[in-house]
């Protein structure tokens, strides 16, 4: 199971990276890609599958995602992240994501395993001491982050892409979920497991371009199964109680929300992390269970 952490983390929090050419974007037109078009009668809401972080080079995004945006009246997002000049969102953020004054990661994970932290980080000019006062899923997601910096495979994603362009363009702009959630799954994950979280994770990072590669080029070319096994099947066959917190419940608490949308005069564009829209509990298994026509573009 040595993928298990990598995979959990990149794909919970949808972490995908690669420094695929722009050759898909080329023909993005003539191909599917991970956007849908949910209808009810002639009711109509468009949701795009997406990438959290995305190298420049994989600019401009597949042509659905532009045309879509310029329809939308209101794009909807997971979460509303405090933006680097909100010094209270910031601070409430590393105070969730911080052990308890008295307790740090070293009191979570083995000697041999804090060790090969501090080795992984001193390519950094780090150390293990510096990054113990978080939890690990924090500790987790800033050595993907690093690991994807030094591969040069690190860049704004879609989700921040379109951000930028809806408060550009004054589009409304609306969340699924509230910033303390976001904050509490990833300050829980790994609890009772933190050890082999951070120990796996250490292990998978020489992987992650490899691995990321196949899951954004499956992301650009639409390929359901493809995402549903590499985001979705991995963690529900190594993790399926984090698995229920992260998809299957989560999806669930969306489906009213994006029923809502459906009715009003606005023309709404749902942007989420890719792997909740693939597999048997994904938000698309939800609306055509309860009637609703869900098409890809």
């Amino acid at each position: 199971m040595k993928n298990f952490s990598a995979r959990k983390l990149l794909f919970t929090l949808g972490l995908a990276v690669c420094s695929l050419t722009s050759a898909f974007a080329e023909n993005a037109s003539q191909e599917t890609t991970s956007v849908w078009k949910v209808s009810n009668g002639e009711d109509v809401v468009y949701v795009g599958g997406t990438i959290h972080i995305l190298p420049i080079s994989e600019f401009p995004l597949p042509s659905a995602f532009t045309e879509i945006y310029e329809k939308a009246d209101t794009l909807v997002f997971e979460v509303k992240m405090p933006e680097p000049t909100d010094i209270e969102g910031q601070k409430k953020m590393m105070a969730g994501l911080a052990y308890a004054e008295g307790k740090s990661l070293k009191d979570d994970v083995s000697e041999e395993t804090y060790q090969a932290l501090n080795d992984y980080l001193s390519k950094f000019g780090a150390t293990a001491d510096q990054l113990a006062r978080f939890k690990p899923g924090m500790v987790a997601s800033m050595l993907v982050a690093m690991e994807a910096q030094r591969s040069q495979m690190a860049g704004q994603g879609v989700d921040a892409y379109f951000m930028q362009l809806a408060k550009r363009d004054e589009k409304t702009s609306e969340y699924l979920e509230s910033l303390d959630f976001q904050i509490n799954m990833l300050a829980s994950m790994g609890a009772g497991e933190e050890d082999r979280l951070i120990s796996e994770t250490l292990e998978t990072l020489p992987e992650l371009k490899d691995m990321l590669t196949s899951t954004i080029k499956a992301w650009r070319e639409g390929d359901t199964q493809e995402i549903d096994e590499l985001v979705v099947g991995t963690f529900k066959r190594e993790s399926p109680a984090s698995y229920d917190d992260v998809f299957t419940k989560r999806n669930q608490n969306w489906l009213p929300q994006i029923e809502a949308m459906f009715g009003d005069e606005d023309q709404e564009f749902v942007l989420v992390g890719a792997g909740h829209l693939v597999g048997e509990d994904s938000v698309f298994a939800l609306l055509k269970a309860k009637g609703y026509t869900v098409e890809q573009l």
